[in-house]
């Protein structure tokens, strides 16, 4: 692989959560807190290329489920490293460590990857479309997880899509 050589695909993920109670409740005061610092992480995190946001700065007004308390994150990322780094390895993981507090435990699978050619942006239907495939299908090419990843399209990226090992906790 020629590391020089801009990337033919970026990994898109979507997550989505189920409120314990609506935004502006006293228990979601924590999460609505973190949610400006976070994505500002996010925006300047490497190889973060894009996130679904309203003019609002963030994503938590947009409902693409007949769930009222269903609320979505969906971003672009240049690797599956950097998506793990951000969400594993900085200030993210506080929210990650948290959202018992803030959100039911769903049942089926709530995050999905997928590959994306690079400068291409995932509108939310094919979002709802990959969590729905990873559901019925479970991990395959087209829609994944961290814990059983597909490398990209073309192959490339071998080195970028090695297994992700949490940092040791000392």
């Amino acid at each position: 692989m020629d590391l020089d050589r801009p990337a033919r695909h970026h990994l898109a993920q979507l997550n989505v959560a189920r409120l314990r109670e609506p935004l502006d409740s006293a228990l979601l005061v924590g999460f609505v807190a973190l949610l400006g610092p976070v994505n500002a992480l996010a925006d300047r995190s490497p190889g973060f290329v894009w996130r679904l946001q309203t003019d609002d700065g963030d994503a938590t007004s947009i409902r693409p489920f007949d769930d009222e308390h269903m609320i979505v994150n969906l971003s672009v990322w240049s690797s599956r490293e950097s998506l793990w780094d951000f969400v594993y390895r900085s200030g993210h993981l506080e929210v990650m460590q948290r959202r018992r507090e803030w959100f039911h435990r769903l049942a089926e699978p709530w995050t999905v990857l997928w590959w994306v050619a690079a400068g291409g942006v995932p509108s939310l239907d094919e979002a709802r479309q990959r969590l729905a495939l990873l559901r019925r299908l479970g991990p395959t090419p087209a829609a994944f997880t961290f814990r059983q990843p597909f490398p990209a399209p073309d192959g490339e990226g071998a080195l970028r899509d090695r297994p992700l090992r949490a940092r040791a906790r000392s």
